[in-house]
């Protein structure tokens, strides 16, 4: 490791294989046994956990406390300590004989973290360990010419990492999706130009139902892209159709969904960090109903994981890349208690706890609240007189989805309803025209700057 891979290690911050130490501590053993027993990771001595560096030097003694720490471990781990400028570099592998112990008992990575494992934890992450998980595989004939620097681009924007002129192949390196010859399928689902070209399973169902079983389909996306594209779309899709009432507080305006979002995000990280992408010919399915919201994933609890244990908010991941490059993007918490925020998130809305199934997928259910879901805002029809579920029900499909879609997305222009409904902007125009006349919505502001607002909502 030179000095441009440590900038770069320092850049990205803390996190599955990063750890920053501002001097030499003993208990650094517990890194190096969390790193071996996850993916392999750094520890920079020297470099404070902001990222500036106070700098350490690699003494013959450091550097022989470091190795005697790392042969007490139980197995012994080889760690490798060097000198990089202002900064002490201690590299750990990803073990072969797991789990790995130290003085302090056992210990894994989880995002930027280093946490202790309980014996329920231990007994469940290894046994049957997979030594080559579906992430660290990759895909036949993919090449650095299939990444798109654009995505890698966009990844370190939302990351918040100034990555300068650093090669495409360096940056995937650190974040332990490539090696010096391949790149990996964690790789491969995040920065691919096409990753369906090379992995078919790496696409997410968006549907939406008329009713509460399926059948009538009235709105459908298929995103066969990358795993940062099918979050932002299936977010996009769940705000698009569900109903959002709006309070001022101040001279702001909140919206506020019947559903919390922060519990639907969690559900849709939770479906592409544990899902899995070994079985092919599926997807991960998010389906909207009158009275429900299921989001589904193929692989159920990952080995180990009973229902008794993941009920006592236990976390094992199946894809720790992929969950670790979600965590540079602010997506996933550190602790995982991706669950208990759901759970949390709905009890303070006042609806329903989440379902979880775990038959072979895992189904994470929401239900919609009555009074909020299965009728439609009032609106203000000519004379001030205030109509609801009757008058709502006098439009037509077209003009109703129409009428959805301007209450979930108010800038909403006309193309961009055009484009989102399928239909021509000619037709759009037609049923604005009809909405305003019957008094649904009215246009605050300009054209190009205002927004729509439904009214009576």
């Amino acid at each position: 490791m030179d000095m441009k891979d440590v900038d770069l290690l320092i850049r990205e911050g803390e996190s599955l294989v990063a750890e920053f130490k501002e001097k030499y501590t003993s208990r650094i053993d517990e890194d190096i046994v969390a790193f071996a027993n996850t993916k392999g990771g750094t520890v920079l001595l020297g470099v404070r956990d902001d990222g500036t560096v106070a700098g350490e030097k690699l003494t013959n003694d450091l550097k022989g406390r470091v190795n005697s720490l790392a042969r007490n471990c139980k197995p012994a781990i080889a760690v490798e300590a060097a000198q990089v400028g202002n900064v002490v570099v201690i590299e750990t592998a990803e073990g072969h004989e797991k789990p790995y112990s130290c003085g302090s008992g056992f210990f894994r990575r989880l995002n930027g973290n280093t946490q202790k494992m309980s014996h329920e934890e231990i007994r469940i992450m290894f046994r049957e360990h997979d030594v080559f998980p579906f992430e660290e595989r990759t895909a036949r004939g993919f090449g650095l010419d299939d990444v798109s620097r654009s995505k890698v681009l966009a990844f370190t924007k939302e990351a918040g990492i100034n990555i300068g002129k650093t090669a495409t192949a360096d940056f995937l390196r650190s974040l332990k999706v490539a090696d010096e010859k391949t790149i990996k399928n964690a790789g491969i689902l995040f920065f691919a130009a096409e990753p369906y070209d090379f992995l078919h399973q790496s696409q997410m169902t968006l549907v939406a139902f008329k009713g509460t079983e399926k059948g009538h389909i009235y709105d459908r996306l298929d995103v066969r892209n990358d795993l940062l594209t099918q979050f932002n779309e299936a977010v996009l899709f769940l705000k698009k159709h569900l109903n959002v009432r709006s309070e001022i507080r101040g001279v702001n305006r909140y919206d506020i969904y019947e559903i919390p979002l922060e519990a639907l995000r969690e559900a849709v990280i939770n479906s592409l960090t544990h899902r899995d992408y070994s079985i092919t010919g599926t997807q991960i399915s998010v389906e909207i109903y009158d009275n429900r919201v299921e989001i589904t994933n193929p692989g159920g609890l990952p080995k180990g994981l009973s229902q008794k244990t993941f009920d006592k908010g236990i976390s094992m991941r199946r894809n720790e890349l992929i969950a670790d490059l979600f965590f540079r993007l602010d997506k996933v918490e550190r602790l995982g208690q991706g669950i208990r925020r759901m759970r949390e998130a709905m009890a303070a809305a006042g609806l329903k706890a989440p379902e979880f199934e775990t038959d072979g997928y895992f189904r994470t259910v929401f239900h919609r609240s009555p009074e909020f879901s299965l009728k439609e805002p009032k609106v203000v029809g000519k004379g001030g007189q205030v109509g609801g579920q009757e008058k709502w029900s006098e439009l037509t499909k077209k003009q109703a989805a129409v009428l959805k879609f301007i209450q979930a997305d108010p800038e909403a222009s006309r193309e961009k309803l055009a484009r989102s409904l399928n239909i021509n902007p000619s037709a759009v125009q037609k049923h604005i025209e009809k909405l305003k006349q019957r008094g649904f919505i009215r246009r605050v502001g300009p054209d190009r700057g205002g927004h729509w607002e439904v009214l009576g909502a």
